[in-house]
C-alpha cells in the first residue's frame, strides 16, 4: 500500500549496491587488464576511468554501511513515519 510519503521514509538497499559495486569493479578491473594486454589503449582508458569510478561508488556505500548502523533498524522492521520534532508523527 501506498502511502505518499516514500521519498522520506526510503531505504536504500545498501547491502545490494556494495555486492554489485564488487561486481562491477571485477569486471571493469578484468577489462582494464584485457585490453591492455590485446593492446588497445582507448578502451583500457574507458575501463581504468570506470574502475575508479565504481571504487568511489563503492567506498560511499561502505561509508554509509558503517556510519551510523544505530539509525538503521533491521530488516524485520517496517517503515516508520519521519520525526517532525514536535512529537507527533505526520499524516
Amino acid at each position: 500500500m501506498r502511502t505518499g510519503n516514500e521519498p522520506a521514509t526510503a531505504r536504500t538497499p545498501l547491502r545490494m549496491r556494495f555486492w554489485l559495486s564488487v561486481w562491477g569493479l571485477l569486471w571493469a578491473v578484468s577489462g582494464t587488464a584485457v585490453f591492455a594486454l590485446a593492446e588497445r589503449p582507448g578502451w583500457a582508458i574507458a575501463c581504468a576511468v570506470l574502475s575508479v569510478a565504481v571504487m568511489a561508488h563503492l567506498l560511499v556505500v561502505v561509508h554509509r554501511l558503517y556510519e551510523a548502523p544505530h539509525d538503521r533498524p533491521g530488516r524485520g522492521v517496517p517503515p516508520h513515519e519521519p520525526d517532525r520534532g514536535d512529537g507527533r508523527r505526520h499524516r
